[in-house]
């Protein structure tokens, strides 16, 4: 039966995973923090506590977390091979600005800051320097996997990110032989650290070339078969064989992961791995994160409550500031910088890894130890919470940076041009068949991101409520030809008009509507063309028809124009 053990912990994380992360996703709190707190509860320092007074407890309590620690790095290697499969190599050089200079400045930036603490509140040198190295880092699995949550990896944040993580990722390197060697002091560490790094850097090369000439060969050897097993065969033993490669150079597992997964980016097997692959890296990864709840021990911080929240708090505020000035410095915008800066103060599970290594040394106490142990599984654990508290910050900023220039620009003599309230889908649609035609336009909206993006992109859209007549006038309303109004709020679209036909009687009006009951309102509050949302689509679907069926496009024309001409009749009578 001891053989069986694993099994049992397996059916622990089931039950009780299939019980506490559903609660934490429905309430909509992720479900990162959600395995987290079921491995708190199932972990030895959780449950674990009780089963020698109540032996049934045993039935749900995992005892030995390093038992299913191999599966669960499993997990973080997959989601890094995932992450390789949605880059390549050309994308990935052209983060090099973000992975060499934003995340080299964060690392020295948060290392540096951090060991200074550490000194100055009374421990040695050696201790202090570890401190710094290992806080430094981040978690890319809660990271990125927050990240996908979200959908936000393909965000200007998400790749900020990405490019910083992979840069702590590199310095695993350094960071391993600086701790083994403070033990000894008669062994020169650059020497050290430059025979490290070029054995890592053979190593990756060894994987990147065995990858163009065997890999991709035997992919499509294995193709030709017609055999899915086969080529998932192939892909785990290229993400293992890799994930290994890399460990055994002093890297991390999860580095080679992510080399293997660029190295089948650009293959036409791509989006097949990717869906055989993800149930499985899901499965796994919250194995993982249920393992950082395993090691949070109650007790310590029922006892250095204060000294661990003091910890946590102040980890998160040094690692913010580093970020955040180490983004600035290479230009990125505030928003952005912000919002990633957050995102990534939690320590990273590489903290595990350091501080097993310096104790073993001597470098650090075991009650050092556990007390850093807990406060790098505490911060991992509020990562979801540290992503909304960075989104909101990102995009307060946002808002307020583009209010400030909506304020302080206006269209100036432009003359003739149309004014369209809501940049969404079917705004920038008619934006692009106005642009086409050279025909001027100003918009405007509510969301500070999109804002942002647009005015970098070179056109003229401004931050506000276009309902709001003094909006209106600052898009220069009374030089305007034609108001579109296009916002998604039934509401929104009604003060819109109103404001419109206050500000210019003479102009026509064009709006979006919802349905019929909602064009008949904005008929008669102003505006003079009204276009139903379902009505268009209904439209072009018989038209589609039509012509399929082997109608001339002229009579579909005709026919469609005329049903338009009904319907826009009927709609002060709905």
């Amino acid at each position: 039966m001891e053989d069986l053990v694993w099994l049992e912990d397996a059916l622990v994380f089931l039950i009780v995973a299939g019980i506490i992360v559903p609660v934490f996703h429905n309430f909509r709190l992720g479900t990162v923090l959600g395995f987290i707190v079921a491995g708190i509860v199932v972990g030895p320092y959780g449950l674990g506590r009780f089963q020698l007074d109540f032996p049934l407890i045993g039935l749900i309590v995992i005892d030995d977390p390093h038992q299913v620690e191999p599966f669960a790095e499993l997990g973080v290697v997959f989601l890094l091979f995932v992450l390789g499969l949605e880059l390549s190599f050309t994308r990935l050089w052209e983060m090099k600005r973000y992975v060499l200079g934003v995340g080299t400045a964060q690392i020295v930036f948060a290392a540096g800051s951090i060991a200074t603490i550490t000194l100055l509140i009374g421990q040695p040198g050696p201790l202090a320097l570890v401190v710094g190295l290992a806080l430094a880092l981040s978690s890319t699995a809660i990271v990125m996997q927050t990240l996908v949550e979200e959908r936000r990896l393909a965000t200007p944040t998400g790749r900020l990110s990405l490019s910083i993580l992979l840069m702590q990722d590199l310095m695993v390197v350094p960071v391993l032989v600086i701790v083994s060697l403070l033990a000894d002091s008669e062994a020169n560490i650059w020497i050290e650290i430059g025979r490290a790094l070029v054995q890592a850097a053979i190593a990756v090369a060894a994987i990147l070339l065995i990858g163009r000439l065997v890999l991709r060969p035997l992919l499509r050897q294995a193709a030709l078969t017609g055999n899915r097993d086969l080529i998932m065969g192939i892909v785990l033993l290229a993400v293992i064989g890799a994930a290994i490669g890399t460990e055994a150079a002093g890297l991390s597992a999860e580095l080679g992961a992510f080399l293997a997964g660029l190295l089948l980016a650009e293959s036409e097997y791509r989006h097949q791995i990717e869906v055989d692959i993800d149930p499985f890296r899901g499965l796994l990864l919250g194995l993982f994160f249920t393992t950082v709840g395993m090691s949070i021990d109650l007790a310590v911080v029922a006892d250095f409550f204060f000294w661990i929240l003091l910890a946590v708090v102040g980890l998160v505020a040094i690692k913010t500031v580093a970020a955040f000035l180490a983004a600035r410095v290479f230009s990125v915008p505030v928003p952005q910088a912000a919002e990633t800066a957050i995102l990534l103060s939690q320590a990273g599970e590489f903290g595990f890894v350091v501080f097993a290594l310096a104790g073993s040394n001597g470098v650090i106490s075991a009650e050092a130890s556990q007390f850093l142990l807990v406060v790098i599984g505490l911060t991992m654990a509020v990562t979801p919470l540290l992503s909304r508290l960075g989104r909101s910050a990102g995009e307060r900023l946002e808002k307020a940076s583009n209010e400030a220039a909506s304020s302080e620009e206006t269209v100036g003599d432009l003359e003739g041009h149309v004014i369209i309230g809501g940049f969404g889908r079917v705004g920038r649609s008619i934006a692009a068949i106005l642009e086409s035609q050279n025909v001027p336009f100003v918009a405007i909206d509510q969301n500070a991101r999109l804002v942002g993006k647009e005015r970098k992109a070179g056109r003229q859209i401004f931050f506000g409520d276009a309902g709001r007549e003094e909006i209106l006038d600052r898009a220069g309303a009374d030089r305007a030809r034609a108001f579109i109004v296009t916002v998604d709020s039934t509401e929104k679209a009604e003060h819109m008009v109103r404001a419109a036909r206050h500000a210019r009687p003479d102009v026509p009006i064009y709006a979006r509507a919802r349905d019929a009951e909602h064009a008949a309102l904005l008929a008669d509050i102003g505006a003079d063309d009204v276009v139903q949302e379902a009505m268009e689509g209904s439209l072009q679907l018989a038209g589609r028809i039509l012509t399929g069926l082997g109608y001339p496009e002229e009579t579909v024309t005709r026919r469609l124009e005329q049903e338009r001409d009904v319907i826009r009749a009927k709609q002060p009578e709905d």
